[in-house]
């Protein structure tokens, strides 16, 4: 049992990390404009992107190991004999649903809104405002999807983040970190659900980059060094 524990707590922390290192170089590649909500520059620059939707099929590759790692915390964790199993039971919901709730902004930002921004680079003068108006509607629905998608992922990095607190396995301090991590994305959520990509959400941002590498790499350090049971009748 011992081992099976190890073993999964590796495996979460490998995809985890993972995940983030392939949430982190596929945004190197993402078209950027100096201010997210000045819809004309940011269209220009998407539209003059020519990786785009690969580079939001890696972002969902990304987090699609990153809620794998977390689901798969719950069997690492002895949540049987847990006072925090309903607590690691809902994170795990938490984040299958942020899962699935990512997989449809991917899609609308990464496919629908290319296109829409496309249309509208490449239409005559005359159909221009209706294309754009097309697009900053596609804009307006990213941003809804987006903000409950950091609600959900949040939640499911403070639940998860509790439970690992709670563990005896790895440091105490690699759950507040994941919780930490959590309320950033909480804070995102509800900054972007209000003003867009604003540069108010500069700061969470930051604090959730930090605090998800750190708590990621620590927790992959540690489930290595994790010592599995000694064969039976092994004497040394």
């Amino acid at each position: 049992m011992k081992d099976a524990r190890a073993r999964t707590w590796r495996l979460s922390a490998i995809l985890l990390l993972a995940g983030v290192a392939v949430s982190i170089i596929a945004g190197v590649f993402h078209a950027e404009s100096h201010d997210a909500n000045d819809h004309v520059a940011s269209f220009t620059a998407y539209a003059e992107s020519g990786v785009w939707t690969a580079v939001h099929l890696g972002q969902f590759i990304g987090m699609a190991l990153v809620c794998a790692g977390l689901v798969a915390l719950w069997p690492a964790v002895d949540i049987q004999r847990h006072a925090v199993s309903w607590t690691a039971r809902f994170g795990v919901l938490s984040a299958a649903a942020a899962l699935a709730l990512y997989a449809a902004l991917q899609a609308v930002d990464g496919v629908a809104l290319k296109q829409a921004v496309d249309a509208w680079a490449a239409a005559p003068e005359p159909e221009k405002a209706a294309r754009f108006a097309t697009a900053e509607g596609i804009r307006w629905l990213e941003w809804g999807m987006r903000s409950y998608q950091n609600f959900l992922l949040g939640t499911a990095l403070v639940l998860l983040g509790v439970v690992v607190a709670a563990a005896r396995d790895v440091s105490r301090i690699i759950g507040y970190l994941m919780a930490l991590s959590g309320l950033a994305y909480l804070v995102q959520g509800w900054i972007i659900g209000a003003s867009g990509f604003s540069a108010a959400n500069t700061l969470p941002t930051l604090v959730g980059i930090v605090a998800i590498l750190a708590w990621t790499v620590w927790l992959l350090v540690s489930a290595l060094r994790m010592k599995e049971a000694a064969p039976a009748g092994h004497m040394g």
